[in-house]
Formats: structure tokens, C-alpha cells, sequence
């Protein structure tokens, strides 16, 4: 008979912020988790059986639903960011969506800060509008806006900072105007991971990570995971996982487990690197601006007990964009981040998607705006090639 785990319960081992220890020692005694690499798992009798599909006992049933694998990266999501359970999704997309799908329906409506991640813009204003339900987009810093928009809504949806702009939010504000209407607030927190902030603290009710980014670590990996209350995951279980089937695998779980024992010093060397950086490009005289939270005085800072080695700076116009990418030797050109290397994204490229239905276009991005991922190579290597292609891309 297969050992009986209770895959929904921390357990007595749960201890806060701690990136090395199984959550269920008991079933984990390897020094790495090994990989639960199965479709199934059987029983000894038609008894056992009924009893897990009855909900008398717990137990796995199908790898699509729960993996011990998987499932231990769920857990070891929820402790790090003090909510009580997790559910762990096939993309960062796919856990956004089915997140959003379990708490809204026909009538309701959307509140959600503006800048925010070009897919979640396109779910909210394409695919939701498809099922009648409505969404305004709020400017974060404007409280009586937030508060007049958050009146009969169902959902808030924030993140802190916001995509490619890096806008921050006072989030413990916005969750208390939330609270006060009876919605419900997520925040995709991929950008800041949970060493660098732990928006449930705060009050946010649902945590939402893309972990294809810092979680994972090395560019190995789509998945995202999805935190919060029992009560709150329950829900997703019972409305849109199962039926999405957007299951994470348990080699990609055993990636992320494997990643994520290296995450306190991997984020240390972003931070010190991207600082370093946004600081000689602020007083570059190519850069007409640099999106980099430490440079912002506001509320939603003091959310933030780290930075991120993600930002993005303006190039003045007389810097042309293609050419200054061309010109890039060591720093590559390429979507997300969170991995080794050191990424740009221009946004006069994301601007030219042609149904032009983005975030981009909606809230004004310039596309002199370029995107920067700061890596784990040497800064003074980036910091020399970033030099010689502003040099060379100068109109």
C-alpha cells in the first residue's frame, strides 16, 4: 500500500523562510527530493481506494491532480510565503488564469493596476470580456480612484512593482481598500520572490508566482504556482484546476526544488549587480531615465526588503534602439528573466504586435523603453558592453 502522506497539511517541520528543509521529512529523507516520476498510484484493495475517492482518507490518486514531488514544491512555496497551501501550475499564465476563473463569473467585475503583464492584460480584456466579465484598469497611486473603482468589484489584482515600468504599489493600502469593499486581492509576486517580499503580511489574499523566473532560477523551467488559504486554493481545486489540466510535471517540480535551494544567494547577486548598474546608468548621458524601484520614493518601497536584478531604463532619442541592441556583445536579446544571463527587451518590439492589444499601447510605454535583466555574470563585463553599445548606437 502506498506510505499515507497528507499532501494538504505544512506539518509539525514547517519552519518559516527555510529554503532546505523537506516539507514532509518524513516522506523526503533524501538530501534532494527525489522525483515521483509516475502517471498513477495503486492501491491494495477496493476499500483503500474508496476511501481516498470518498475524501474519508488522502492519499495520491493521479499525477495530474497531486504529485509528492510537486506537491513539495506547493508546500515549500506556501511556507516561504506564510500562506497555508499551494497549487502549482504548468506557467506562470496558467495559474493567473485559473486563479481569476475560480473567483469571478458572468456580472462580476475586475479591478487591476494598470502596466501590468501584457498576457494578464490580454486574458483580462479578451478572454474575460468572451465570459461578460468587466475590468478597470486603475493608476495604483490615485487611493480615491482605487477606492471609487473597488466598489461592487469581485477581484483586485495588483503587482508590486508592475511590468517593464516597475511602478510600485502601496499594497498594504490597496489590500485594506479591498477588504473594506469585500474583494478579493492577488499579486503576482515573481519579481520580488518571497525573500524580497511577503505581500500576505501585508494583507493580499492570493500570491501568484511565475516560476520560470528567480524560483526556478536557470532558464530551465515554465511553471507557475498559486498561494494562499486552504480556503482559497480549495476553490481552485473544486472550479478551474482539474478542468484546465494545466498540471505542472514532476521533473519540472524537481527543477524548481533544485533551484530554489540556491535562491537567497542567486537573489543577493541580482540585487548587487542590478544596483550597481541602475546606478552608473542613472548618470549615463545616453539614459534620459532608469525604472528601478531603490530610485523611487514611495510607500510601496517600504514593502520591499530587497531589489531584483529586473528594471529598465529609457534611452534618450537621439540613442537608436535597434542599434544599440545590435551593438550588445555579452548581453542577449530575449523574453523573461530570472535565469544566469543578462536579457534586454526593447518595448518598440513589443509595440509591434499587430492586433495591438497590449499594455504597451493602452498605457503609454515609450519605445525608447528597454527592459533589463541583470544576471549572474561579472557587472564589469555588462557594465563595459552596455557602454560600447550606447557609444555605438548614438544617432
Amino acid at each position: 500500500m502506498n506510505q499515507s502522506i497528507n499532501p494538504h497539511d505544512l506539518g509539525a517541520h514547517a519552519v518559516a523562510d527555510d529554503l532546505f528543509t523537506p516539507v514532509d521529512p518524513a516522506a523526503f529523507n533524501a538530501v534532494s527530493p527525489p522525483i515521483f516520476q509516475t502517471s498513477l498510484f495503486t492501491y491494495d484493495s477496493y476499500e483503500a481506494m474508496e476511501d481516498v475517492f470518498a475524501g474519508r482518507t488522502r492519499n495520491y490518486i493521479y499525477s495530474r491532480g497531486d504529485n509528492p514531488t510537486v506537491r513539495e514544491f506547493e508546500l515549500l512555496v506556501a511556507r516561504l510565503e506564510g500562506a497555508e497551501d499551494g497549487r502549482a501550475f504548468s506557467s506562470g499564465t496558467a495559474a493567473i488564469t485559473s486563479t481569476i476563473l475560480s473567483l469571478v463569473e458572468a456580472g462580476d467585475r475586475v479591478v487591476a493596476v494598470r502596466h501590468l503583464y501584457n498576457d494578464v492584460y490580454r486574458l483580462l480584456v479578451k478572454l474575460l470580456a468572451r465570459l461578460g466579465v468587466a475590468v478597470d484598469f486603475v493608476d495604483p497611486a490615485d487611493h480615491d480612484e482605487v477606492r471609487k473603482a473597488l466598489s461592487g468589484a469581485k477581484l483586485l489584482y495588483l503587482e508590486n512593482p508592475t511590468s517593464f515600468v516597475f511602478e510600485l504599489q502601496d499594497i498594504a493600502a490597496l489590500s485594506a481598500m479591498a477588504k473594506e469593499a469585500g474583494v478579493t486581492t492577488i499579486i503576482d509576486n515573481s519579481w520580488a520572490t518571497p525573500l524580497f517580499q511577503k505581500p500576505i503580511q501585508h494583507g493580499v489574499d492570493i500570491v501568484i508566482h511565475a516560476a520560470s523566473k528567480y524560483l526556478g532560477g536557470h532558464s530551465d523551467t515554465v511553471a507557475g504556482v498559486v498561494v494562499g488559504s486552504k480556503e482559497a486554493i480549495a476553490r481552485i481545486n473544486a472550479t478551474s484546476y482539474p478542468y484546465v489540466g494545466a498540471k505542472l510535471s514532476p521533473f519540472e517540480a524537481w527543477l524548481l526544488l533544485r533551484g530554489m535551494r540556491t535562491l537567497r544567494v542567486r537573489l543577493k547577486e541580482h540585487e548587487r549587480s542590478g544596483l550597481l548598474l541602475a546606478g552608473r546608468l542613472k548618470e549615463h548621458s545616453a539614459i534620459g531615465r532608469v525604472r528601478h524601484p531603490a530610485f523611487q520614493e514611495h510607500p510601496g518601497r517600504a514593502m520591499l526588503t530587497g531589489y531584483a536584478g529586473l528594471f529598465a531604463f529609457d534611452l534618450n532619442p537621439d540613442i537608436d534602439v535597434a542599434r544599440f541592441v545590435n551593438s550588445l556583445r555579452d548581453i542577449r536579446l530575449g523574453v523573461s528573466w530570472g535565469g544566469p544571463e543578462t536579457l534586454v527587451v526593447p518595448a518598440k518590439v513589443a509595440l509591434q504586435i499587430p492586433d495591438r492589444m497590449t499594455s504597451f499601447i493602452r498605457f503609454g510605454v515609450s519605445e525608447q523603453t528597454v527592459r533589463f535583466a541583470v544576471g549572474l555574470e561579472e557587472p564589469e563585463l555588462l557594465w563595459s558592453d552596455l557602454q560600447q553599445a550606447l557609444h555605438a548606437a548614438k544617432r
